[in-house]
């Protein structure tokens, strides 16, 4: 059999169709060839021509057994999971097939928080104190401790689904309720009340050979009222910035990522001191991995690919200008009647590639997760205020729509 790698891809709305395709076209390059596994029932015509197969994704044992077909059919080099969900089942596949990668003991410390935030402090960095929703008294004493607000999240989540900010006892009561019998699965931090970025880095043999800083324009627990955003920091760096990039390579290479590619989540304090969030064990989500292409000419998730099965590849990014991207949203709610291409889009000033994930005829819903949007685009411009000019340029031509959904 001639070599293969495996791509776990969730084609859903399109988040992850540029990294699908930056994995095809390096694999191919090296002369490797690509397979595909699909959530069951889910067609990607990025997938078409390859190798595919389906599993329902959302049950680990599935996605492992479905590995464990494809390895009997196919000589598989490596698995590329893109989406943060599926890195821990991965890992595991991989353990039980002898396939080089992540192992699920280094996975957990980039999945599961209670895990990731006690081994950064072994590593000598600073996270936010917190507690396990043990008992609502518990949680309760730790919010009068710490000072509210505080934040509700699960340990294992993704995109601040089922992730709230709690200002006083009566809204800790509520999201006690919500939490329900399921609280095991979830954690309490303090507010960290900071200057939020994330650095997005690539990885060979434990050392960094990739690393861009981007600094995010809104706190991310704010979905509900305004879009995400993001802008790289490339020139005149702060002192604090800079440890920001010391720290991520602290953490990353601490939690055990030899050759990879890592999102990681950090708070500057006005003080200077640095807090970590959270990091994971894949390209950033949403237009992170479009947008860092714009501004450095590299797939993060391409290069992912190139460094595992070339290990003596290193990214040939530029500097370019500095390059924002924000995601797209609307407060209308109900089906869509008219709404703003990315063609439209892209003809603006600055912007240089922009998606549109939502058509007329799709019912919008009020967002769910920090991720539930219509679509992004990205900017380029002179430096971080120039850029959040051209954000609010595009999001004044930005148009959508509706008319009431029909009931069902």
């Amino acid at each position: 059999m001639n070599p293969s790698i495996l791509v776990v891809h969730r084609p859903a709305a399109g988040r992850y169709t540029t990294q699908f395709r930056g994995v095809v076209a390096a694999a191919a390059e090296l002369g490797v060839a690509t397979v595909a596994l699909l959530p069951a029932g889910s067609r990607a015509p990025e997938a078409d021509g390859l190798a595919r197969y389906h599993a329902d994704l959302d049950d680990p044992a599935a996605l492992r057994a479905a590995v464990a077909r494809i390895v009997t059919e196919h000589r598989i080099e490596r698995i590329f999971p893109l989406f943060e969900g599926d890195v821990l089942p991965v890992s595991r596949a991989r353990k039980e097939h002898g396939i080089p990668g992540l192992t699920p003991e280094q996975a957990l410390n980039f999945r599961d928080k209670n895990v990731m935030h006690r081994r950064a402090e072994e590593l000598g960095v600073r996270v936010a104190h917190s507690c396990r929703p043990d008992t609502l008294t518990a949680v309760a004493e730790f919010a009068e401790r710490a000072g509210y607000p505080v934040v509700v999240k699960p340990h294992a989540g993704w995109a601040c689904g089922n992730t709230y900010r709690v200002d006083d006892r009566a809204e800790l009561d509520l999201a006690w309720a919500k939490m329900g019998d399921d609280r095991h699965e979830y954690r309490v931090e303090e507010f960290i009340c900071g200057t939020e970025y994330h650095v997005d880095s690539l990885f060979q043999g434990g050392e960094p050979v990739f690393a861009q800083l981007s600094q995010y324009t809104y706190s991310v627990l704010d979905y509900l009222d305004e879009p995400g955003g993001t802008i790289s920091r490339k020139y005149g760096l702060t002192p604090g910035e800079r440890r920001v990039l010391d720290l991520n390579t602290v953490v990353v290479g601490g939690f055990g990522l030899g050759t990879g590619v890592a999102h990681a989540e950090f708070f500057l304090l006005d003080d200077g001191d640095i807090v970590f969030g959270e990091a994971g064990a894949r390209a950033g989500g949403g237009s992170i991995v479009p947008a860092i292409e714009a501004g450095r000419g590299i797939n993060l998730a391409g290069e992912w690919c190139r460094l595992e099965l070339d290990p003596g590849h290193r990214p040939a990014a530029r500097l370019g200008p500095e390059t924002g991207t924000e995601y797209l949203s609307s407060s209308q709610y109900g089906t869509i009647t008219a709404i703003t291409s990315a063609a439209e889009l892209t003809a603006l000033d600055g912007v240089v590639d922009a998606d549109v994930w939502k058509r007329v005829g799709d019912v919008l819903t009020p967002p769910t997760a920090s991720n539930d949007v219509l679509g992004w685009y990205v900017c380029e411009g002179a430096d971080f205020d120039d850029v959040c000019t051209r954000f609010k340029a595009v999001r004044d031509s930005f148009r959508v729509e509706t008319a009431p959904a029909p009931q069902p």
